[in-house]
């Protein structure tokens, strides 16, 4: 019976010291989530997107009503009034699939107020924005003008860059025919120029600036592999179906993921001055 006794004794001291290692690896990761939330609480962030864009929103959201006690907020806004330290801005800019016309906009809000009171401005594109027959070299050419432009208006402003979001490509015996017949099914050449236009801005950017590498979340699992689409002897990156309930928008659970990876990216970097 000693023997049985003791046997339960280590066999409760083993459960206890794991279910304190778990405990203890969830407090850190709290700490890390808590430290980050409160770097941003002390900036004024804007951000300018459409719908992939407010699905991270409300995973920043999310995440930040786990600690009420940080004053951290998610707001859309008009105007530099509304732009306090720890104000989370962001504003939709019209309209999908004009992204000439996206920049405009996120220079005249710049340009209106925010661009004097924010720390940190990004501007993402939509997945709506890009066909197999965009001009991908004569758009980058185009964001990085008015990026240089801003930058030059706006110097005490940090500007991350964002890739554009992918959608999923459809798995279908329609489209493997249409695979069998030299033609790519639905999402694959949009992806394709979507990987253009983030090729040319890691090539610019990645090491240098900050880069919120969106689309290499969106088509990257937990494990590391990658959702990679063959294609005229290229692979073509695409978003992971388990992300998405419709193809192209976050699920309640990447967009927490992948929010919690922007709030550690932007609590990263240097205060502006």
């Amino acid at each position: 019976m000693a023997w049985v006794h003791f046997q339960c004794l280590g066999l409760c001291i083993s459960l206890w010291c794991a279910l304190a290692i778990a405990a203890h690896a969830d407090s850190m990761e709290d700490t890390d989530l808590r430290a980050q939330l409160q770097t941003l609480s002390r900036r004024r962030v804007f951000f300018g997107h459409q719908s992939v864009g407010m699905n991270l929103l409300e995973g920043v959201r999310e995440l930040a009503a786990l600690y009420p006690d940080i004053p951290l907020r998610v707001v859309e806004v008009t105007g530099s009034a509304d732009l306090q330290p720890g104000t989370f801005a962001h504003a939709f800019l019209p309209e999908n699939g004009n992204p000439a016309l996206k920049l405009e906009s996120f220079e005249r809000a710049l340009s209106s107020g925010i661009g004097s009171a924010a720390d940190i401005a990004l501007i993402k594109f939509c997945y709506a924005d890009f066909s197999p027959v965009t001009d991908v070299s004569a758009l980058f050419a185009r964001y990085q003008t008015t990026l240089s432009a801003l930058r030059a208006r706006h110097p005490h402003v940090l500007f991350v860059h964002v890739t554009a979001p992918l959608t999923t490509v459809a798995d279908s015996a329609a489209s493997n025919l249409k695979r069998l017949f030299g033609r790519a099914p639905g999402g694959l050449l949009e992806n394709a120029k979507r990987e253009e236009f983030d090729q040319l801005l890691r090539r610019a950017y990645g090491g240098r600036e900050p880069l919120f590498d969106l689309a290499r979340l969106e088509s990257t699992s937990p494990d590391g592999r990658r959702e990679l689409q063959d294609w005229n002897g290229s692979q073509v990156p695409a978003l992971l179906p388990a992300y998405s309930d419709d193809g192209g928008h976050l699920n309640s659970a990447s967009r927490v993921r992948f929010a919690r990876e922007l709030i550690a990216l932007l609590a990263s970097l240097p205060p502006t001055p």
